[in-house]
């Protein structure tokens, strides 16, 4: 049984307990952040319930769209390729045209053909790139062809442990560092508060990214079984890091994540923006040049709030706005860029374009 859906009773429990110790303090400007609001709070527990559930739905879909088993695969590939050309000529017809009229500020409709089927082809052909990567690389598939097997000891269940953190640092990093990656984990970093109930904001778009995989570890002899529990033991650990009732714990936080460590990671700060990914351990920031200690206050949520407490804007805003750059852009550069590249890169052209707006 997963262990994140066993640990419910305590989740309840722990943050009616923190509740009552944050109401009590209601007046400590310290402890502002962290107090309970309705609305965040059932949005948190919303996106919580939907995290649960939703991968249901999409693995079955994603089974669908594998290349090479799934019936989907070829017309959606089918689709991506007609679209891509679609697109190309779209675009070389909007090229010469504003060779011809370069005074004409007017959006051309070859313009919006070109950025239509681009769309259509990031979408339909990430939708297989995605299901055929978590299909052929999943553990139980690696687990087939594993070199040999660890067993169910010590040493199995430290490589599981080890190994699943460290999968999950590069793994939350690059969730940070690329677009189409941080539209699926943005949704935990929305709250503009930081208590207990934070910690369930889950993301539940994992079906759309492409992630270092975590079967990785089977081909190493760790049974999938393993694999699971590492899983659920990593993500338990890191809800209690989720608050403001818990101050800095000296040498444990050596090495250990912590609710100081983790709180840097939620900041919207500029020194704290893209650091302390660590799970489990802290000892990867450390040693890959992204550990930021706590010694300012925390400013939580984004550089760009949603103010929004609806599951769908949390879920959906960004994918709304990298269909709108996609669409907009006018080369196939900017549009893959849009969703490959950082966050920053994309919001900073995002600017120049308004700007050059503006402007004319």
């Amino acid at each position: 049984m997963d262990l994140t859906v066993i640990a419910t009773p305590f989740y309840f429990a722990s943050m009616a307990a923190e509740r009552m110790w944050l109401k009590a303090r209601a007046d400590d400007p310290r402890f502002d952040a962290g107090q309970y609001e309705r609305r965040d709070t059932v949005a948190n527990l919303t996106m919580g319930t939907a995290s649960l559930f939703v991968p249901l739905a999409a693995h079955r879909f994603r089974r669908h769209a594998e290349l090479g088993r799934g019936r989907a695969a070829g017309p959606m590939l089918a689709v991506a390729a007609a679209s891509l050309g679609t697109s190309v000529v779209a675009d070389a017809i909007s090229r010469r045209r504003r060779r011809r009229n370069p005074s004409d500020d007017n959006e051309l409709p070859s313009e919006k053909i070109a950025g239509a089927a681009a769309v259509t082809a990031i979408a339909a052909g990430g939708l297989v790139a995605t299901s055929t990567w978590a299909g052929k690389l999943s553990a139980q598939r690696l687990w087939e062809r594993r070199w040999f097997d660890l067993g169910t000891g010590a040493a199995a269940v430290t490589a599981a442990m080890v190994g699943w953190d460290f999968i999950y640092y590069w793994n939350h990093r690059l969730m940070h560092e690329s677009r189409i990656m941080w539209a699926i984990h943005v949704p935990h970093h929305s709250s503009e508060r930081y208590n207990l109930s934070v910690a369930l904001r889950q993301p539940v778009a994992d079906a759309l990214g492409i992630f270092v995989p975590y079967g990785i570890m089977s081909l190493f002899g760790v049974r999938p079984a393993l694999i699971e529990t590492a899983r659920g033991v990593n993500l338990i650990y890191q809800y209690w890091v989720h608050t403001e009732a818990i101050p800095k714990l000296g040498r444990f936080e050596g090495q250990m994540n912590s609710p100081s460590h983790h709180r840097v990671h939620h900041g919207s700060n500029a020194r704290y923006i893209d650091r302390n990914h660590g799970g489990i351990l802290i000892s990867w920031d450390k040693a890959f040049g992204t550990f930021e200690p706590e010694d300012e206050a925390v400013v939580y949520g984004l550089t760009k709030n949603l103010d929004s407490f609806s599951p769908w804007t949390i879920t959906f805003r960004e994918y709304r706005d990298i269909v709108r750059d996609v669409f907009a852009a006018k080369s196939w550069r900017d549009r893959l860029g849009f969703v490959v590249r950082g966050p920053g890169w994309a919001y900073a052209r995002q600017r120049e374009a308004d700007e050059i707006a503006v402007a004319s």
